[in-house]
């Protein structure tokens, strides 16, 4: 069973609570809640963006085909039209942390609506989730208290902006725990990389280039049970290069090796390595090395 929840109203109703002080933002603590939700069987679909701190609750959060236990400070971000579970949640005396919901119609016109597509922590599966220290996770806590006495107060013209500017801090700041996260789990990472580099080099080794094509990011973040963004994400942190990025690189490599050691042409070359026109391979072997792919034979 899927549960639409559209407006923060929407969502307040649902989950037993006042109607909001604002109608496109709303923070919620742990301690609002009630002692035990049952969600048994039922998925949401929110039509707002929501950000949640928990420390010391017991949860499973699900999210596409991945699980993730709430067992200390982490962060979750979910961006509209996402669809996640959850099973019964216990809400303990010692739990803290926080909702944070916000539509897209707040920051629609400002600088942030415009930039909030950047921020691919949004993306990410929840087994992705960040994970804070007690000083990181202050700082982003006292954020959201600024952003709830903005709201709470009398609105005036300066209320939407003040609270947006808020909402984008909160954001830079997670962007930057998440690069702390990539450089501090930097031996996890590299087997990541290993892996996905066995990938590509058994997928390129098998018939899969010419029944499914180039593999994308998604289908390579699958794979490797990793959203796309994540993937693209750590290889750029670790090695400066996209997913994507990669990926042509491996084929540009694997081109060469063919162009020098078989007499195969150009055309079969590129549908081997899963190009439906050659003229596309062409055109990418050309941007990466500077030479058509028939120059780079006739030259070595």
């Amino acid at each position: 069973m899927i549960v639409n929840i559209n407006t923060i109203e929407e969502g307040h109703k649902f989950w037993g609570l006042p109607s909001p002080k604002h109608p496109l933002i709303s923070v919620i603590k742990m301690e609002e809640l009630p002692k035990v939700i049952t969600y048994t069987d039922i998925k949401f679909a929110l039509g707002f963006y929501m950000i949640s701190l928990k420390d010391g609750i017991t949860c499973s959060l699900n999210y596409g085909r991945n699980s993730y236990d709430f067992s200390d400070g982490t962060m979750v971000f979910t961006k509209p039209e996402q669809v996640i579970s959850s099973n019964d949640e216990t809400v303990e005396d010692t739990t803290k942390g926080w909702f944070l919901f916000f539509h897209p119609d707040l920051i629609r016109k400002s600088e942030l609506g415009k930039n909030i597509n950047n921020y691919s922590f949004f993306d990410y599966e929840v087994h992705e989730a960040l994970h804070l220290s007690d000083d990181e996770q202050q700082i982003v806590t006292d954020i959201i208290l600024k952003i709830k006495k903005e709201y709470q107060q009398n609105i005036d013209k300066h209320s939407q902006k003040l609270i947006t500017s808020n909402i984008e801090l909160l954001l830079n700041y997670c962007d930057r725990y998440y690069d702390r996260q990539f450089y501090v789990r930097t031996n996890l990472h590299q087997d990541h990389i290993s892996e996905f580099e066995i990938f590509l080099k058994n997928y390129f080794n098998s018939e899969k280039p010419y029944q499914l094509g180039i593999p994308t990011v998604k289908y390579c973040g699958e794979q490797l049970n990793m959203s796309p963004n994540y993937l693209s994400d750590l290889l750029k942190k670790e090695t400066g290069k996209s997913a994507k990025e990669h990926i042509h690189s491996f084929i540009v490599s694997k081109a060469k090796d063919q162009l020098l050691s078989s007499t195969s042409s150009v055309s079969e070359i590129a549908y081997d390595l899963g190009f439906g026109y050659p003229q596309h391979f062409s055109k990418l072997f050309k941007q990466k090395t500077g030479l058509t792919p028939a120059k780079y034979r006739s030259l070595n």
